[in-house]
Parts: structure tokens; sequence; C-alpha cells
């Protein structure tokens, strides 16, 4: 049998049947709720249908395999899952800035060689420490102290702290934290300036003039 087209003119949600209005004229047909099979949305006075005309159990005219001709609403767009910009890669080229800075101060002005070990070995200390915290966080174990943490990074440990906030994405976004970490960094670099530049009248300048 081929299929028809039609409105569906009345609808009672409730009582989940309603009738359609042929497009090619004639008595309204009986449908029910199971005829539209499954779909999401509940049928609507208005839309547009197709279907096969057939007869229930007691020979009355019904509508069959019942489908909606209208047009399916097009799926939002997902919108670009973009990942969160942490505070510390802003800051991170502050890490071979610093390195450059020792390099010129070194080839202008010769620095102990203890220097360079001290900021290295700082830096690898402290990192090793961040790393420790963030997992005693994430398993609620023993945790460093903040004041341990901004101690490591004023002890030339700073550049280490950096790599390690950005890394391990780990006390890089708690305000008052950071706050005092950008303290000990600029006390760092400020008496680093200060013992071996001529910006400086440190000891070590006093040492070497």
């Amino acid at each position: 049998m081929q299929r028809q087209t039609g409105k569906l003119g009345q609808w009672d949600d409730t009582k989940g049947y309603g009738f359609i209005t042929p497009d090619a004229g004639g008595a309204k047909l009986f449908v029910h709720i199971k005829a539209f099979g499954l779909r999401a949305q509940r049928p609507f006075v208005g839309e547009k249908l197709s279907y096969l005309p057939g007869l229930d159990a007691q020979g009355k005219a019904r509508a069959l395999k019942v489908q909606s001709l209208e047009p399916k609403p097009a799926a939002p767009a997902a919108a670009p899952r973009h990942k969160p910009k942490d505070p510390g890669d802003a800051t991170l080229g502050l890490v071979p800035g610093f390195a450059a800075l020792l390099l010129v101060c070194h080839l202008k002005w010769p620095l102990p060689q203890a220097v360079l070990g001290i900021y290295m070995s700082m830096s690898m200390a402290t990192f090793v420490v961040y790393a420790l915290d963030k997992r005693a966080a994430r398993l609620g174990g023993w945790r460093v102290k903040e004041a341990t943490l901004h101690g490591l990074a004023l002890a030339c440990g700073w550049p280490g702290a950096l790599l390690a906030q950005s890394m391990l994405r780990h006390k890089s976004a708690k305000p008052a934290f950071r706050r005092v970490f950008w303290l000990t960094v600029l006390a760092n670099i400020g008496g680093f300036v200060w013992l071996f530049t001529p910006l400086g009248i440190g000891p070590w300048q006093r040492l070497v003039a």
C-alpha cells in the first residue's frame, strides 16, 4: 500500500492518540502513539506526517507506521575545547631569560663557578619538592608548607619552581601564593644583581674590585 501524507490535526498527549488530516482530503484518520515508533520528540499538532493507511482489530481506519516529515533541527556545533591557560605558562620564558643573564654577566664580570651550580641544584631540588607536594595533595598525604616552597624559591630555586608550576600545574592558580612567590623571585634576582654586577655594591663586587 502506498504511503500518504497529512498533518496532525488533533493530539491528546495524555491519552496518547490523535487524528491526522490527510493532504488528499477525506475523513480524519485515527493515530495512536505506538504508530510513531521510537522517536525523541512527542507528536504535536500541525506536524507534517507520512503514514500507511490501515485498519485496527475492529476494522476501523487508522494510520500505521507514521513518520515525521518535519526537518530535523541541526545539531548545535560543539564549542571548541580550549585548554585553560595556566598562569605559569606565560612566565616560563623568564627561566631562559635569566639563564641568558647569567651567561652575559659571566662573560662581562666573571662569576664564581659555584653560582651556576647553586641555581641548577636548587632548581632541581625545588622541582622535586613541588612534585612530592603535588603527589601528596592528590593522595591526601603530608603536605609541604608554603613557607618551605617560598624559602626554596628565594634560595635560588625559583627557576625550578616556575618549571614545576607550569609542567605539574601545581601552585599556579592560587593568587596569594603567587604574589609571595613573585616577591621571592624579585628578591633573588635583586640579590644576584647586587652581588655580582656593577649595578650593586655587594661584597663580591668589593672583593673583585
